[in-house]
């Protein structure tokens, strides 16, 4: 009786060799013949599940940003079991910053699919970089929930400096990929500018 395959497992190990192989290639240079070598699978196997390698970018993109969310829950875990949306944001953007191999590819696959996207129409086209941004709506909600506490100083947007904060954070984090600056400093730049936004103490309603 021929073996039973779980396309599901297939699709995820390929999309995984294209992570693999992007990280030490860079995105632009990967093609799917060495996605296959990567995978120990055939061409055609690969083209099977994924009919071009846009499709095959965008699926093995959407993986990574799952394990990068998954990295972000387990910070958010270790901070304690009521945390406070201080340092949930906190979890949230120092997450991102590329201190470790995991997060190191995160980073530069992500940082590279969008500038590729910006002079490759295929890939402009697929829908991973139009996605909406879940992270700014986290960071709005969680700022207003703080807000709502008492926790923020007066006149703060929370949407506005949700959408800075993940700008900052990424900035920062492409500095640290290039070696401008260390984790330890963009951490203390973005320590900075939530007590900008934070009170010391919260106040009454």
């Amino acid at each position: 009786m021929p073996k039973r395959v779980d396309h599901a497992e297939r699709r995820t190990e390929i999309a995984q060799a294209l992570v693999r192989a992007a990280g030490r290639l860079g995105l632009h240079a990967v093609g799917m013949r060495d996605v296959a070598a990567e995978a120990g699978v055939s061409l055609r196997l690969v083209q099977y599940y994924f009919e071009s390698k846009e499709k095959l970018l965008l699926f093995g993109l959407r993986q990574l940003a799952a394990q990068f969310g998954a990295r972000v829950a387990a910070r958010v875990r270790a901070a304690g079991e009521d945390p406070g949306p201080r340092a949930v944001i906190e979890a949230v953007l120092t997450a991102a910053l590329p201190v470790d191999d995991e997060s190191r590819l995160f980073h530069h696959l992500y940082t590279s699919y969008a500038v590729l996207s910006v002079t490759d129409e295929a890939l402009a086209a697929q829908p991973f970089i139009k996605d909406p941004d879940a992270a700014e709506a986290t960071l709005s909600g969680l700022l207003r929930q703080a807000a709502d506490a008492g926790l923020l100083r007066p006149g703060v947007d929370a949407r506005a400096e949700a959408v800075g904060l993940l700008a900052m954070s990424a900035g920062l984090g492409t500095s640290v990929l290039v070696g401008q600056r260390d984790a330890d400093s963009a951490t203390a730049v973005l320590g900075y500018h939530l007590d900008r936004i934070f009170r010391d103490r919260p106040t009454g309603p």
